[in-house]
C-alpha cells in the first residue's frame, strides 16, 4: 500500500484544522447552514434527512488493518456501531454529531484517511478492480496508476469547481470488475502489438439522470503520457461542459452534445499541446510508486480443508483463484439473509482487520457491490478465515449470487431519495434465498437506486429497480438487462411500476424466468437476449 508523504500529511493536517474553525463557527451561529454547506461539502459531510453524514475516501479502495481498526473505533464511539460500505468503494457514517467530526477526522489523519473531495464538483475517489494485484487475468495491477491519479487529483488548482462530480475508473483485466464504461474517464491497461503496456481510454459514462455508457477514445496511450491525457479530457470538459442546468453538467452530455468524433478531436487536439511536457510522468516516479505495491509472496503450503458446517459451500462460493501460488482471494459478503447491504458493525470491521493482518498480508479492499475482500488470504488458513468470520456473521456464502445486492441507503437517511431502498432489498434477500431462488444464478446482478441519482446502480444490474415518488407512494420500476463489466450496457425498463411489495415478487419472477429458460453457462444478459423480454413481462405483468 502507498503511505503518505510529508506533503500528504500536511495537505490533510492543516485541512482538519481548517474545518475545525469551520465546525466551531457554525455551531456558535457565526456561520449559518447555507454559509456552512460548501465548507463541510468540501471535507465530505452531508446533512441527510436525520443527521449528518461523513462520507471517509478509502483511495482505490485499498485499506490496512490499522486503518479498518479505527473505521471500528469510529462507528463505536461516534455513530450508532456500524458503518456502511459504498458502491464508490468508500465508508458512510449516518449518525455523527457535528461537534465531533474534526476529532473523527484527526483520527483518520493518524492512520493515513481523510474525507477530502468526497463531495463536491471535484474528482472523487478513483475506483478500480477490488482484486487488483492478485487476479489470474489482469495485465498489470492498476493501483500504482491510480495512486497517481489521487496525487495529481487532489486539489488540481484548474480541476476544483468542475460543473459537475467527476469519476475516473481504473481496471487491469479485461473482465473489467471496475465498470469503466459508466465513468466520467474508464481506463484499462492493455498491451499494443510490440508488447508495451499503455492504456485504452474511455469517457462520457455515467448513470442517474440519464444513463450513457462511454465512448472509446484512444486504442493505446502510453503509461507516460497519463497525466497529460487527462488534463486534455479534463480541460476540454472544465471550459466546455454546461454549467447552467446541473442534470446537463455532466461530461456524458457534453460528449453525446458534440458528437463522439468531435470530441475526441478536442480531446486529441489539447493532448498534442501537452504531451511530452512538464505531465509526461517520469519513469522513475512511476517505479517509485509501483514500489509501494509489491506481489505477495508464493506461499509453499497445502490448501487448508475443513469439515466445519457450510465450509464447503463457502470455500466454492467466496473463494477465488489467485495467481500467485497458496494464496487466494476471500469476498467477505455484507449482504447477510435479510440485512442492510453494505453495512458492517464496529466489531465485524475490528474481525476482518484480525484476520487479514493474521491470516494474509494485512491488506482489506472494499468492492463496488458493498462486499469486503481479503485479497492475499494464504490459503492454508483459509479454514481459520471461514471460522473467524462464521464467529463475527460475515460467513454468508452468496459472493455473486442473487441475494447479493447492492443498494443505495434510499430513503431511509438521504434527503435526495424518492423511496426506500434497504427495506426493499432486505425482503428480496429474504424471499430468494427462503424460495430457493439463489442457488445457480450465474453472477446474476440485482441492484436497487432510491432515486434518479443511481446511487444503488441499478441502470447496470441485469435486474434493476429505481424508486420513484408517484403522487406521494413509492413506485419501483424495474429495468432488465443492465451490465457493468466489459461489455457495458443500460438496462431497459420492462413495465409498468410496482409497489414495494410487487417489486419483490417481480424480481422473484424474473429470476425463476431466468433459471427455468437459461441453456447452459449462459448468463442473464445471454437469456434475455434469446428469448427476449415477453417471458419476463408475463411473469411479472400476467401478459
Amino acid at each position: 500500500m502507498y503511505r503518505y508523504d510529508e506533503i500528504d500529511r500536511s495537505i490533510v493536517t492543516e485541512r482538519v484544522e481548517e474545518f475545525r474553525e469551520q465546525v466551531g463557527a457554525r455551531l456558535s451561529g457565526a456561520l449559518s447552514e447555507d454559509q456552512f454547506k460548501p465548507l463541510r461539502l468540501m471535507n465530505g459531510v452531508y446533512l441527510q434527512l436525520h443527521a449528518y453524514m461523513l462520507r471517509v475516501a478509502i483511495p482505490y479502495g485499498t485499506l490496512d488493518a490499522r486503518q479498518m481498526r479505527v473505521l471500528a473505533h469510529i462507528a463505536r464511539h461516534y455513530d450508532k456501531g456500524y458503518g456502511h460500505f459504498t458502491t464508490r468503494q468508500n465508508i458512510q457514517y449516518n449518525w455523527p454529531a457535528l461537534v465531533d467530526i474534526p476529532e473523527i477526522l484527526e483520527q483518520l489523519a493518524d492512520v493515513e484517511m481523510h474525507a477530502i473531495q468526497t463531495s463536491g464538483n471535484c474528482i472523487r475517489n478513483t475506483t478500480t478492480d477490488p482484486f487488483a494485484g492478485a487476479a489470474q487475468d489482469e495485465v498489470e495491477d492498476p493501483r500504482p496508476w491510480c495512486e497517481l491519479i489521487r496525487q495529481w487529483s487532489t486539489f488540481h488548482p484548474e480541476f476544483t469547481f468542475l460543473p459537475r462530480k467527476f469519476k475516473i475508473a481504473v481496471t487491469g483485466s479485461d473482465a473489467d470488475r471496475a465498470a469503466i464504461g459508466v465513468h466520467d474517464i474508464g481506463l484499462k491497461l492493455v498491451k499494443n502489438d510490440a508488447g508495451e503496456t499503455g492504456f485504452e481510454v474511455h469517457a462520457g459514462g455515467g448513470q442517474g439522470r440519464t444513463p450513457r455508457v462511454a465512448v472509446k477514445l484512444r486504442d493505446f496511450l502510453p503509461k507516460g503520457e497519463l497525466l497529460a491525457y487527462l488534463t486534455a479530457i479534463m480541460r476540454v470538459y472544465n471550459l466546455a461542459g454546461q454549467r447552467d442546468n446541473i442534470y446537463k453538467a455532466r461530461i456524458k452530455i457534453l460528449v453525446e452534445t458534440m458528437g463522439a468524433e468531435a470530441f475526441t478531436g478536442e480531446v486529441e487536439a489539447m493532448y498534442r499541446q501537452l504531451r511530452g511536457r512538464d505531465l509526461a510522468v517520469p519513469a522513475e516516479e512511476a517505479a517509485r510508486i509501483t514500489s509501494f505495491f509489491p506481489e505477495p509472496s508464493p506461499v509453499d503450503r497445502p490448501e487448508g480443508v475443513s469439515e466445519a458446517p457450510g465450509f464447503a459451500r463457502w470455500r466454492a462460493v467466496n473463494v477465488k483463484p489467485h495467481k500467485v501460488p497458496g494464496r487466494a482471494i476471500v469476498v467477505i459478503s455484507l449482504k447477510p439473509r435479510a440485512g442492510a447491504p453494505g453495512d458492517a458493525t464496529a466489531d465485524q470491521m475490528d474481525a476482518v482487520a484480525f484476520l487479514a493482518e493474521r491470516y494474509a498480508d494485512g491488506e482489506i479492499r472494499v468492492t463496488k457491490e458493498q462486499n469486503l475482500v481479503i485479497p492475499h488470504a494464504i490459503s492454508a488458513h483459509l479454514p481459520a478465515i471461514y471460522e473467524g468470520l462464521r464467529e463475527a456473521g460475515l460467513s454468508t456464502a452468496n459472493a455473486g449470487l442473487a441475494s447479493d445486492i447492492v443498494t443505495c441507503p434510499g430513503l431511509d437517511y438521504c434527503s435526495l431519495a424518492n423511496a426506500r431502498s434497504i427495506p426493499v432489498a432486505q425482503a428480496l434477500s429474504a424471499a430468494l434465498i427462503d424460495r430457493g431462488l439463489d442457488e445457480d444464478t450465474q453472477d446474476l446482478t440485482i441492484k436497487i437506486s432510491g432515486c434518479i441519482n443511481a446511487c444503488g446502480h441499478h441502470h447496470i444490474a441485469n435486474i434493476g429497480l429505481l424508486g420513484v415518488d408517484k403522487k406521494g407512494d413509492e413506485v419501483y420500476q424495474l429495468t432488465l438487462g443492465g451490465v457493468a463489466d466489459n461489455g457495458a450496457a443500460i438496462g431497459k425498463i420492462l413495465g409498468p411500476g410496482l409497489t414495494p411489495d410487487e417489486a419483490v415478487e417481480a424480481v422473484a419472477a424474473c429470476v425463476g424466468v431466468f433459471r427455468r429458460e437459461r441453456a447452459d453457462g449462459e448468463t442473464f444478459t445471454h437469456t434475455l437476449a434469446r428469448i427476449g423480454f415477453e417471458p419476463f413481462k408475463e411473469a411479472v405483468y400476467g401478459q
